[in-house]
């Protein structure tokens, strides 16, 4: 069997300020009950203009242009020590800018649910023509758009609007007049998810130079799930994205599981291609609008600017061992039971010592760890604390606790083990993946051997269990054997099949000499 590797990975985010309020959940709940709020009064001066998106630090460790550890050289806070020079093309992915976005949307809608308006058409075409992940054929799908009024007309009939700040461009319409599943609204998360997980699945064929058709299996991790009065929840996000993205010769499927979905598609990837099922899976997850300004409130209040303003997206190639990516170790792999409890303790040692323990490892022969990865810019003003940090404090403690690290060398284990929050809150998003980009950077350069990647979930939102979740799976350097660790490699197994042969030619000889 062979191993299964890391071929890729690539990261979107994709800036929204005119979604904020009309698409995330606290802005849209709060302009229903109190639209005269102060809140929603202040809100317009705290949101940041792409140009400040780009060049916020943070956004540029997530596409890749700075390493995670770069951040703890910048002064905080990250919002007002800008990189000047930023790019929003990233070595792993991109920044996308808003009116490229609504692009995106009207590409990814397969049934003219989404209008722009023609002027806006043209000017994005001609953008957009400029840029190397959209052929011709694809934009020419974008055709003539529609006229004002006739955008007009259909927000007054229900339709939901999609601005550029004050100005009205496009709009999305209802895809069923009585099913709830099928409003405007939902049709709006709908195809933001989607259009998102396009862009993310692109970047990841173009910027490593993957054969869109080489790609055989994709697993959709995101938050959301689409279906209709029927059948809510269980449509094929995954086979959507591969349709639009190009990826011609792959099935799929969706994957949910809260914010640790991420971490069990990846493993889920790694075990179907060292099954020999597929040889190259994708996983991709697009970003939800709901978490757009979740924390916008305590951001306001505390005159720090709208920092979740973007969508996240991702997109990881797992394929059959080519000798350089790293291998992920499907043997060591960490999971949360449904006996293990819910206390930090309980849930880190499932995850992290429980599966080392199993190989003979000690927590400090993992170079780096990626636990909830959100960026504390964003929770430490809502009250919700610097929560990588507090992951990594518990697993240093963990370490201490077993002897593999003297206390005292708890804050050098942290600094050296860990790394900042760099990720958006989208739920999904931070928990795990974000690293595994640049730990295969820093793996293949030779700067680290081992990274873990930890997925952590809260599964008591959906109000069907009190539960927790998780599961971790580890990153390593690639010997250049064809097969895995733990596995019996092929020059192996041709040794044990000629010992073999010689063992039972002795066994008739002899038979026969007796």
């Amino acid at each position: 069997m062979s191993a299964p590797v890391v071929r890729g990975a690539a990261y979107i985010l994709v800036h929204t300020p005119d979604m904020i309020m009309r698409y995330g959940t606290t802005c849209a709940l709060e302009h229903e009950a109190n639209p005269e709020s102060e809140f929603l009064k202040k809100l317009p001066e705290y949101v940041r203009s792409y140009e400040e998106v780009v060049k916020y630090a943070p956004n540029q460790a997530y596409i890749g242009n700075i390493l995670p550890d770069i951040l703890n050289t910048i002064e905080k806070p990250w919002y007002k020590n800008l990189i000047q020079a930023a790019d929003a093309e990233g070595k792993m992915g991109e920044i996308v800018s808003q009116d490229e976005f609504y692009a995106a949307i009207k590409l990814s809608d397969a049934l003219d649910l989404v209008a722009l308006e023609k002027d806006f058409l043209i000017e994005i075409k001609a953008k957009l023509a400029k840029k190397s992940l959209y052929t011709e054929a694809e934009l020419a799908k974008l055709k003539e758009g529609s006229e004002l009024s006739e955008i007009e007309s259909k927000v007054r009939g229900g339709a939901e609007p999609l601005y550029m700040g004050s100005k009205l461009v496009g709009c999305v319409k209802a895809a069923h007049d009585k099913d709830k599943n099928l409003t405007a609204h939902i049709m709006v998360e709908n195809l933001v998810t989607k259009a998102s997980g396009v862009i993310a699945l692109k970047n990841l064929i173009y910027r490593n130079n993957i054969p869109a058709d080489s790609i055989e299996y994709v697993i959709e991790c995101s938050e959301e799930a689409c279906g209709d009065m029927n059948q809510r929840g269980v449509g094929n996000f995954a086979k959507a994205i591969c349709e639009v993205a190009g990826a011609t010769g792959a099935t799929g499927s969706d994957t949910r599981g809260f914010c640790a979905a991420p971490a069990h598609a990846l493993i889920n990837a790694a075990a179907l291609v060292k099954a020999g099922v597929y040889k190259s899976v994708a996983i991709v997850a697009g970003g939800a609008t709901a978490k757009l300004g979740m924390n916008a409130r305590d951001h306001v209040n505390k005159g720090v600017p709208v920092l979740e303003d973007c969508l996240g997206g991702f997109a990881v190639l797992v394929t059959e061992n080519d000798g350089i990516s790293p291998v992920l170790r499907t043997d060591i792999v960490g999971r949360h039971t449904v006996g293990t409890g819910s206390s930090p303790q309980a849930v880190m040692e499932s995850l992290i010592t429980k599966p080392l323990d199993k190989v003979g490892m000690k927590i400090t022969d993992i170079d780096k760890y990626s636990v909830e990865m959100q960026n504390p810019e964003i929770t430490e003003p809502a009250g919700a604390g610097n929560v990588p940090l507090a992951n990594y404090k518990m697993i240093a403690a963990l370490g201490a606790k077993r002897g593999d690290i003297d206390k005292t060398s708890m804050p050098s284990f942290i600094k050296e083990h860990g790394m900042p929050g760099f990720a958006p809150t989208q739920g999904h998003i931070p928990s795990g993946v974000p690293y595994v980009g640049a730990a295969r950077e820093m793996i293949m350069s030779g700067a680290i051997e081992r990274a873990m990647i930890v997925g952590k979930g809260s599964l008591f939102l959906g109000r069907m269990t009190n539960q927790f979740d998780g599961v971790s799976i580890i990153m390593e350097k690639n010997t250049g054997r064809e097969e895995s660790t733990g596995a019996v490699s092929k020059e192996e197994v041709k040794e044990m099949v000629a010992e073999a042969m010689k063992d039972f030619a002795s066994f008739l000889l002899n038979g026969k000499q007796g």
